[in-house]
């Protein structure tokens, strides 16, 4: 099954609903410019947009998935945007944010509908995604996610 991260932040590819019915995270309490990319990361990842998730990921991503393997930004990329994976909606909640100069942490927990190679799935995870400025820009450098009940 294709790793669960693009359910965060979380969710992934977009087909039949709208951004606005889904509940993405709560960036308010953060800097503006990580607010607006990490705002950006969890609808590129529910889109399925490919160049935004090559624009908002590092070169050096790393993802930490459900089935405990770890997989490079190229190979989450692909999976993200792979025909017959998409995600109905997402919830983001419970959040955790640790900012410091370049680096921030961003976690909570997510819940989201949609199929996986033709096959409908539920989820109920909490992921960590760790960010750094980078010449300016904010970039995911790695995530952590996990199933929970």
């Amino acid at each position: 099954m294709r790793s669960l991260l693009g359910l965060v932040a979380l969710g992934v590819a977009l087909i039949a609903t709208s951004v606005q019915a889904n509940n993405f995270g709560d960036y308010s309490n953060l800097p503006k410019d990580l607010a607006a990319a990490a705002t950006a990361y969890d609808v590129a990842q529910f889109k399925a947009d490919k160049a935004e998730l090559e624009r908002v990921l590092a070169d050096d991503y790393t993802l930490a998935d459900t089935a405990g393997k770890n997989l490079t930004k190229a190979q989450f990329i692909a999976d993200q945007t792979k025909p017959g994976n998409k995600t109905l909606s997402v919830r983001i909640y419970d959040q955790v944010s640790k900012v410091w100069g370049d680096g921030a942490v961003l976690a909570g927990m997510v819940d989201a509908k949609g199929s996986s190679d033709g096959k409908e799935f539920t989820f109920r995870g909490r992921f960590v995604d760790v960010w750094a400025k980078r010449n300016g820009q904010w970039k995911v450098i790695f995530t952590q996610i996990h199933p929970v009940q």
